[in-house]
């Protein structure tokens, strides 16, 4: 995977701050200044030199030092109290930040190369972190001093940070088209089926975005870097695939599932079994069903049932429920994982042309639960709801 560094450094001390993102756009811009004040615990007194680039610069003015500034890098700048110095363009300029530009590639020789094997970026972040710990014992070149105790002497001359950090994401207003997809920088990212025809906001930071209705959290994906891409939630389109479980074979969503690990060897073992003893229609929909238990149970429980389910040769969804929450139990965890629910007015409505799958059995069952513990969703500790 492509990944860019972005680096701030004192010039005083030399001390730098690193942070690595899956794009180089300008919620990474602004992200990678917000974690590096915040590590620094201040705000540098002076100019913070800049070469032109694009998520700060709109316009060089011809002939002079004058910029012509995106909106929201003003309103970082100004929100932090610094004063950015940009450098003349080209050659001309490079000579007057060379102190930042020899740091990135003594860092990428130094503790990048090999390329490091991580699993997630978070996880790269945090040796980073490490990494930095370790170059304040480092004294550059001559220096007699090393570069955390320069540091500490510089610290006290920064501003104070503002109390509360800087909003870096942007925030858009998509609609979801007909096929549970929202379109944000050139990128489609699912959401579930019954906010079709439905305006959402997105938050879009360096490394994900959040889907929102109502103030509600309804979808998170991973920002994807690239243009035409798109990242499907196979979760979403569970209600539709129980009317229409032939769609789910070749679906793009179930391929990146399989991709991304979530749909494991123990759900194709079971749709086999369940497509051998009920037919392929009703055996796909068995499989949908034990898809939405994931909602109310721990991905780890789930896959213990699934095995169980196999091994016993049953295609019920009852043993699959029961043997995930005794997995838990067996833990010591919470045999249920269930969202809090929304306050009456903030209630999103089902499309009416969709299966209602209610959350918690009061949702579907006006009256006393007809499910055994087995089958409800909300039952724990041996209780009913």
């Amino acid at each position: 995977m492509k990944c860019f560094l972005f680096e701030f450094r004192l010039a005083f001390s030399g001390r730098a701050v690193h942070r690595i993102s899956r794009s180089w756009g300008q919620q990474a811009f602004f992200e990678g200044h917000a974690h590096a004040l915040s590590v620094l615990g201040g705000v540098p007194a002076r100019q913070v030199r800049y070469d032109n680039l694009t998520p700060a610069v709109h316009k060089v003015i011809f002939r002079s030092r004058l910029r012509e500034e995106n909106s929201k890098w003003s309103a970082l700048h100004a929100f932090y109290g610094f004063t950015p110095f940009y450098c003349e363009p080209g050659l001309r300029g490079a000579h007057k930040k060379g102190g930042v530009e020899g740091q990135v590639g003594y860092f990428r020789r130094n503790y990048l190369t090999p390329v490091p094997r991580v699993e997630t970026l978070e996880d790269l972040n945090r040796q980073l972190t490490v990494f930095e710990e370790r170059e304040l014992e480092r004294r550059i070149g001559s220096r007699i001093r090393t570069i955390g105790q320069d540091f500490a002497r510089e610290a006290p001359h920064q501003l104070p940070l503002p109390p509360e950090p800087f909003e870096t994401a942007m925030t858009f207003e998509p609609r979801v088209d007909r096929y549970s997809q929202i379109t944000v920088k050139m990128c489609s990212y699912s959401v579930p089926v019954r906010f079709i025809d439905r305006k959402v906001t997105a938050h879009l930071t360096g490394d994900t975005l959040v889907v929102f209705a109502s103030r509600r959290e309804i979808a998170r994906h991973v920002r994807l870097a690239g243009r035409g891409l798109e990242h499907l939630v196979l979760d979403h389109y569970l209600e539709v695939l129980l009317r229409k479980p032939g769609a789910l074979d070749r679906s793009e969503a179930l391929h990146q599932a399989r991709a991304e690990g979530t749909f494991t060897a123990k759900h194709e073992a079971f749709w086999a079994m369940a497509q051998r003893q009920l037919g392929e229609i009703e055996g796909t929909k068995a499989l949908v069903r034990i898809l939405l238990l994931h909602r109310h149970q721990q991905h780890t429980d789930m896959l213990a049932g699934l095995r169980a389910a196999v091994e016993l040769g049953t295609c019920s969804d009852d043993v699959v429920a029961l043997e995930a929450r005794k997995a838990a139990q067996a833990a010591g965890r919470a045999p249920t994982v269930t969202a809090t629910p929304a306050p009456p007015d903030q209630a999103e409505p089902m499309d009416p042309q969709l299966p209602q799958v209610a959350t918690s059995p009061r949702a579907a069952w006006p009256g006393p639960c007809p499910k055994t513990p087995a089958r409800c969703p909300a039952w724990s500790s041996g209780t009913n709801c």
